[in-house]
């Protein structure tokens, strides 16, 4: 039952307590039957989703049919997306239908839980630093913040172990769409690599593109105001490449780095997301390109997606790829420490694409 709304916080210290501190979050929040929107979350004009700065042809992210890993015209379409949009969706890639719809109910049961059950997860009460419950992104450095709660869950070497953490109501099914979408990473990586003239990904290449993984149940509740907030903020990952599992509700946009207006990724049954993220930018010196995205709120429904985030390991150093740079080619950017390179973007609110610069040669 949701709580009444006379307990409705009146202060903004209050807000911010009910939403972080006591671990309510946003969709706790959205709950108590607000009819407008808190100022916490009210974003500066600039940050608001303008309708007018929308492109006008929708079909423009490529939908990629995976049926036939082994066709040179899917590695020549994987290869040019990564390129030229940093993002294509893929359909008919091999993980079963049900193990997508599984881990999206999961998540939805997830939130269902009292607020007193996920605050357990949260940064200051988790046993571990494998499993995160918050909320918006880094809340203490944002100067608004986001509607959005997330569930972050680490992927270690041994996933069953690491997953023998993580809350019991969706454990398995975030497990197994883990599980199930590995496949899908190597095949991708396999066809990006060769695209670099990578002939071979060894251990030691495959440790530093997919050393790690992090998997997040996001969860983005019905909005009194969307027009003046935002779901997600301006951003590109930090990850080698991102596994994104979108519900039917939509609210994805990518910037289009020629026109700079925004691109609908409109929901696909049965599809995945597939994004470059800063670590392959940097590790292909520039030519696949990880690209500012941006999800809106929504005033009619709640949305959830699971993105799974395939990084480097943290304490892996990324550069431009040898083979990259063989041809003479000028180096872009600089060698740099993972773990550093993550802190630097978790250290202030989303802003773009200004964490790459953190990598600049």
């Amino acid at each position: 039952m949701a709580p009444s709304v006379s307990i409705l916080p009146s202060s903004p210290l209050n807000i911010l307590d009910f939403v972080v501190n006591k671990g309510h979050g946003v969709k706790g929040l959205a709950e108590l039957g607000l009819k407008s929107l808190p100022s916490q979350y009210i974003q500066p004009p600039q940050e608001r989703f303008e309708t007018n700065n929308e492109e006008a042809n929708q079909d423009l992210i490529p939908v990629i049919d995976m049926s036939n890993w082994d066709d040179p015209k899917v590695a020549r379409a994987v290869c040019e997306a990564a390129r030229k949009w940093g993002f294509f969706q893929i359909v008919n890639h091999g993980v079963a239908s049900h193990v997508l719809e599984d881990v999206k109910d999961a998540t939805h049961r997830f939130y269902e839980l009292p607020a007193e059950e996920k605050h357990k997860y949260s940064k200051e009460r988790s046993v571990s630093n494998s499993v995160r419950f918050g909320t918006s992104f880094t809340p203490e450095a944002e100067n608004a913040l986001e509607w959005k709660d997330y569930l972050s869950l680490f992927v270690a070497a041994n996933v069953d172990e690491a997953a023998s953490l993580w809350p019991p109501v969706c454990r398995n099914e975030a497990l197994e769409y883990v599980k199930s979408s590995e496949p899908v990473v190597k095949k991708l990586m396999a066809i990006l690599m060769k695209g670099l003239n990578v002939k071979e990904i060894d251990e030691n290449k495959e440790s530093m593109l997919m050393g790690s993984k992090r998997i997040n149940l996001n969860y983005y509740p019905k909005c009194p105001n969307p027009e003046l907030t935002v779901g997600v903020g301006r951003h590109s990952d930090v990850s080698t490449l991102t596994v994104l599992l979108q519900d039917d509700i939509g609210g994805l946009y990518v910037r289009n780095t020629e026109t700079m207006k925004w691109i609908h990724v409109p929901p696909v049954s049965g599809s995945l997301v597939i994004n470059v993220g800063d670590a392959l930018q940097i590790m292909s010196n520039g030519k696949y390109k990880s690209v500012e995205h941006r999800v809106v709120a929504n005033g009619n429904s709640n949305r959830v997606s699971v993105p799974i985030f395939v990084n480097p390991r943290p304490s892996d150093v990324i550069g431009p790829l040898p083979e990259v740079l063989q041809s003479g080619e000028k180096r872009l950017y600089k060698n740099v420490v993972y773990k550093d390179y993550v802190m630097h973007f978790f250290s202030k609110g989303h802003d773009g694409k200004a964490t790459v610069e953190f990598a600049k040669a």
